[in-house]
């Protein structure tokens, strides 16, 4: 997705070489200007005012701009709203491709940020993306949608098992490896048979930290369980007194992680927004 949001920066700086570039200039200048100084209120305006003047492709990729504004502003549902008239207005043709795509994940993104925060109404824009023509899209839409309640995610089983099959990123494959556990793990079984539970005891434990908003892991850790455990037994006094300080007992959590059953993930939230998930195999 990073990828696609440095495509997104560059078609607004490209902007006057395309449809962009028939209206006023002036007024895209201060549209684009507003944008980029974060001042997303008065810019929100301004592409408003692109909006009114412009004509066809114009008056949609203002459309969009808008849509940006107010999400940057925190205004979800809004903004949700706006994306779904950009995509409505766009024209069909190759180079609106990326804004059209980014509109799509964008509303699955603010779909899902809503239903973690109790608005569920809109649970059918991710629901509806799994079966989007477009691979982005649609895989964006299983990580979402298995990020919620498994009995929620399971529709996006189908789709992350596509991923398994199809898919060389190895970053790609891992995320969908660890939604697919957090689902069904016997769904996880049938792809890759060598992580299913074998009913003896755990051999492996493994670890994937993200730092806030990352889209790979910042660290992938493999190490046999045996080895886990003296680690976490060697850990001097000051190193779990800086543990409990940030919110983490060690001792508490090697209990649970030897508690949990094969290939069961653990998930622990930072104070700073980091996430770390631990399963063992």
């Amino acid at each position: 997705m990073r990828v696609l949001g440095w495509s997104i920066v560059a078609a607004l700086v490209l902007a006057p070489t395309s449809a962009l570039s028939q209206g006023h200039p002036e007024a895209l200048r201060d549209a684009k200007t507003l944008f980029f100084d974060r001042d997303y209120a008065r810019a929100r305006e301004a592409w408003q005012a692109v909006r009114a003047t412009g004509r066809g492709a114009e008056a949609a990729s203002a459309l969009y701009w808008i849509a940006r504004c107010s999400e940057k502003l925190g205004q979800s549902e809004r903004a949700l709203s706006e994306y779904r008239a950009y995509l409505d207005a766009a024209p069909a043709d190759d180079r609106d491709e990326t804004l059209r795509e980014e509109a799509s994940t964008s509303r699955v993104a603010l779909a899902t940020k809503l239903y973690k925060a109790g608005v569920t109404r809109h649970l059918h824009v991710v629901e509806n993306a799994l079966s989007d023509g477009r691979r982005t899209v649609r895989y964006f839409a299983a990580l979402q949608l298995a990020s919620l309640e498994p009995e929620v995610g399971r529709p996006a089983i189908p789709v992350l098992r596509e991923i398994l099959r199809k898919e060389a990123d190895e970053d790609l494959v891992e995320r969908a490896k660890l939604a697919l556990l957090r689902l069904d793990r016997r769904a996880l079984a049938e792809e890759s048979p060598v992580l299913a539970p074998s009913g003896r005891g755990a051999g492996w434990i493994h670890v994937r930290i993200w730092e806030k908003g990352g889209a790979k892991p910042q660290l992938s850790l493999n190490l046999p369980v045996g080895l886990a455990e003296m680690v976490f037994k060697s850990l001097p006094d000051e190193a779990r007194a800086e543990l409990r300080r940030k919110g983490y007992d060690a001792d508490t959590f090697w209990t649970r992680l030897k508690k949990a059953g094969p290939a069961e993930i653990l998930t622990v939230e930072g104070d700073d927004g980091e996430r770390i998930q631990v399963w063992i195999e």
